[in-house]
């Protein structure tokens, strides 16, 4: 802690720490200049930093030098229940490998708050056309769920610094967004920013309140957790100039889906956004965390917004104190960190968007930076001519329409303007139609009391958009059965069904195994695909139907108008709301009084909780890097849902028949995602997406057979990807995994290296990573290698016949060798970079992974005090 910078902060009686004073002693009027991004850096650091290092860290911010890792120290973990859950497993397994080897287990614990939501492990079985969904979707979350939801009560009880957000009550993010960042912390006498790590891509959501909030994976979080740094190089800071206000009609959806389009070719992958210009001033609190939540859509780390009025406004409408919103004008005014005080940073990189250019959007099919203006949707071939033939579903059918997700339903405006055209749609006689499975899952409790104020509950009801659950559903994979009559229609017909949520994701596959392709769309939109029933439908010029004079019914017919939802808005969203949903969730609480063990008892026959194998075993073995064999070869844009999908294990996949030797019934198979904690069912995930396109597995026409397939070598037999792993896993076999550009992009997901690791394979060449997994790659002892530009899988002519080697010291970012070993004989040695980008992360590598690391310096500490 370097104390001479520590100060009083006026009009309080705490103090902070200046960090303008010390990036002035080392350049005069460098401060000015700074970017937001920088500027909260600067203080973690003048705070955190050893002093011995601080000047020359400050330097890398002030000359934007990118020569040295510098640390961060975020004030926070916050985590979802799937990713936070297999966190905690693993801190429950290094529990028991401390005490195994001698050392004090209940000494293993967060060392910074660690805050756990379960909002990831609810499915929709009932849609919100039934009126008892909330109350039978929990009770079969609950049942399904009971091994994860015991470990997670014991984990709040067992570990110090955790504290656990139980089912039923919303989305991380959203209650991130509304009650958990205080924005400005106020602890121990010293006021600072808020920071936090979130086991989630989503969780630069909070970085519309100016809170520098990134996803990063499960292994990543648990070095945090742990105490360490969480050591950087400085990113790509780019200025992103808002100008203009958005049309008439026009939602924040429409505005975050053409942003990620135009960021998207941009190209910001991996850098800090820093929104503002009178565009950023115009938007409310909801409309920004909107833009912020698709941050790794467009694939930024973070999206930032300052602090100003609007920050202050909306703490106050969320219920903060007072005192809580003085606090943050006053530090943001004193340290640098309000809106009005950045006029003069400097960007390395300014882009430029007009609000006013926007029209109404949606994204897709299969990605959500594949805008498409709903008035061009003919033209692009998703609307078209289509017959209704009654008693069948038409092609193109919509089969799930689902207002859901964080970055809708933290915004009002989004569900206030669903649920009018909702009311427009009853009174004019139009009904959803019958084979649409319908749904609304609002991220936060306070919807469902700002639908109620405003009286339009019973119109959303009346369409099929019931709450069916607060949390992450839909978007998340969690979609549920389908009526199985629709679902053989489906199947009969081979149907081309499809999804519109009010999500950000849309992968193929992710949504639902028999919607074959997904499309994002703003809350108002999901409604009224709904009641059109087939994306075949040109939703701005089709009719709906007609209304009593014969008239068709069209999309202007039914949507609100701006004035309308923005006095509904004001006049139905309070902070006493917040309050009711809040106060009980964190303030009235009782601590439990129950001594529980610092070890788990583990249940042996759980399929969702098991004790971790990373001590034991090929994982406690030397990876040689040498003789590897490939398990895929593998295009671009491959995603963690295709490394490790998320969605319902169907019973013919090799986790369903393992699950099923268990002696789970089928119904209770529940999601990929859900059993996490138990590496056994997790392992048969890997590459267990039926969308795969492994290039070693080929039709006799040469083209690339879909699946979950691979080809073992020498053999070259082929088979399913769990049988070949299991193959390659009995002959002890080092495996890699070739493969294109963005490798890994997609929901932060530690079991997308956790499986491919337990597979044995030692290491990943790829022509880019997505950052996220990298980290989660390095952290589980996998290297990552890129290929030099101008090289890739295919210029080498790679087929998966070949062994490869990789030959050179790791240091960070250095050249090493990858030595192709062909079938005939001949030896390739070809450059590739080492994607180990920091000494940190060299240093985790060679220790095997992140528990790995910890467990030998953990013990090497005891042994020290203990002499």
């Amino acid at each position: 802690m370097n104390t001479a910078y520590r100060k009083p902060l006026p009009g309080t009686k705490l103090d902070y720490f200046d960090a303008r004073a010390a990036v002035e002693a080392i350049q005069q009027g460098a401060w000015e200049k700074l970017p937001y991004t920088s500027r909260v850096h600067a203080e973690n650091l003048v705070r955190r930093c050893d002093p011995a290092i601080l000047a020359e860290c400050l330097k890398q911010l002030i000359e934007v030098k990118r020569e040295r890792d510098f640390p961060w120290f975020p004030a926070r973990v916050v985590c979802h229940d799937i990713l936070g859950q297999t966190a905690l497993v693993d801190l429950a397994g290094l529990r028991d490998a401390i005490a195994d080897q001698g050392g004090d287990p209940a000494k293993v614990n967060p060392v910074v708050p660690v805050q756990l939501i379960v909002d990831h492990s609810l499915a929709v079985e009932c849609g919100g056309f039934d009126p008892d969904a909330f109350a039978k979707n929990r009770a079969i979350e609950d049942r399904r769920n009971e091994d994860r939801f015991h470990f997670i009560e014991w984990t709040k009880d067992a570990f110090k610094n955790v504290d656990v957000i139980p089912a039923g009550n919303g989305i991380m993010h959203q209650i991130n967004l509304e009650k958990m960042s205080p924005v400005i912390h106020a602890i121990d006498g010293v006021a600072y920013p808020d920071t936090c790590v979130g086991t989630d891509s989503h969780t630069p959501h909070v970085d519309a309140l100016g809170v520098i909030a990134v996803g990063v994976g499960g292994l990543e979080a648990e070095n945090v957790m742990l105490g360490r740094a969480s050591w950087m190089r400085l990113p790509e800071i780019v200025g992103v100039e808002l100008s203009g206000k958005r049309q008439p009609g026009i939602t924040a959806t429409d505005i975050v889906l053409a942003l990620t389009e135009f960021l998207r070719k941009s190209k910001v992958v991996g850098a800090y956004l820093e929104f503002y210009g009178e565009g950023a001033s115009s938007l409310t609190l909801g409309d920004r965390a909107t833009i912020s939540n698709m941050a790794p859509e467009y694939g930024a780390t973070a999206a930032l917004f300052s602090i100003d009025q609007q920050t202050l406004d909306y703490l106050t409408l969320t219920g903060r104190s007072a005192e809580q919103v003085r606090l943050v004008e006053t530090y943001a005014k004193e340290a640098g960190l309000w809106s009005d005080t950045l006029k003069n940073a400097k960007y390395e990189r300014v882009l430029k968007f007009d609000l006013s250019s926007v029209v109404r959007n949606m994204a897709g099919p299969s990605n959500p930076h594949a805008r498409v203006a709903t008035t061009d949707l003919a033209a692009k071939g998703i609307a078209g001519k289509w017959q209704e033939v009654p008693g069948q579903m038409p092609d193109g059918a919509v089969i799930i329409a689902a207002i859901t997700s964080c970055t809708n339903t933290s915004n009002p405006r989004n569900v206030i303007a669903a649920a009018l055209l909702a009311r427009n749609a009853n009174r004019m006689g139009l009904t959803r139609k019958p084979w649409v499975k319908t749904s609304l899952a609002p991220g936060s409790k306070a919807v469902e009391l700002y639908l109620d104020e405003a009286g339009l509950t019973e119109d959303l009801e009346k369409l099929g958009f019931g709450i069916v659950a607060f949390a992450c559903t839909t978007c998340n994979g969690m979609s549920g059965a389908l009526d199985p009559k629709i679902q053989q229609e489906i199947i009969d017909r081979d149907l081309y069904a499809t999804a519109v949520l009010s999500g950000n994701r849309n992968f193929d596959g992710r949504i639902h195994p028999y919607a074959k392709q997904a499309f994002l769309a703003s809350p108002p939109l999901v409604v009224a695909y709904a009641i059109a029933g087939t994306v075949r439908f040109d939703i701005e010029r089709d009719s709906f139907g007609t209304d009593a004079n014969g008239k068709p019914i069209t999309l202007k017919d039914l949507w609100p108008s701006d004035e309308e939802i923005d006095a509904i808005v004001k006049a139905s969203v309070k902070p006493e709301m917040f309050n009711k949903v809040y106060i009980p969730m964190f303030d009235q609480r009782v601590a439990s009084t129950e001594s529980v063990s610092p070890l788990y008892n583990w249940r042996p026959m759980s399929t969702y909780i098991r004790r971790p194998p990373y001590w034991e075993g090929a994982l406690a073995g030397e990876r040689t890097l040498t003789g590897m064999r490939p398990l895929a070869v593998l295009p671009d844009n491959i995603t963690t849902d295709h490394l490790s999908p998320s969605n319902a294990i169907l019973p013919n996949s090799a986790a369903g028949e393992y699950l099923a030797k268990m002696g789970l019934p089928e119904e209770d198979f529940n999601s990929y995602a859900t059993h996490r904690g138990d590496h056994l069912t997790a392992q048969r995930a890997t590459f267990a997406n039926p969308t795969l396109k492994n290039e070693m597995v080929r039709d006799a026409d040469g083209k690339v057979k879909p699946g979950s397939l691979a080809r073992v070598e020498p053999e070259g037999k082929v088979m399913r990807m769990w049988e070949a792993i299991e193959t390659y896993m009995d002959r002890k076999q080092p495996l890699c995994i070739i493969a294109g550009a963005d490798y890994g992009q997609g929901s932060s997901r530690d079991w997308a290296a956790k499986g491919v690791r337990l597979a044995g394979v030692e290491a990943i060449v790829a022509e880019g990573f997505e950052r996220i997994h990298r980290t989660n790659l390095i952290g589980m002892g996998v290297l990552p290698l890129e290929f030099k530009p101008g090289t890739n899988r295919m210029t080498l002519q790679i087929d998966g016949t070949e062994s490869f080697d990789v030959v050179g010291e790791r240091k960070p970012r250095c050249d090493l060798t990858l030595v192709i070993n062909r079938r005939n004989g001949e030896r390739v040695e070809v450059p590739v970079t080492c994607r180990l980008d920091t000494a940190e992360e060299v240093s985790i590598y060679e220790a095997g992974g992140v528990l790995q690391r910890f467990a030998q310096d953990f013990l090497a500490s005891s042994s020290a005090k203990a002499a």
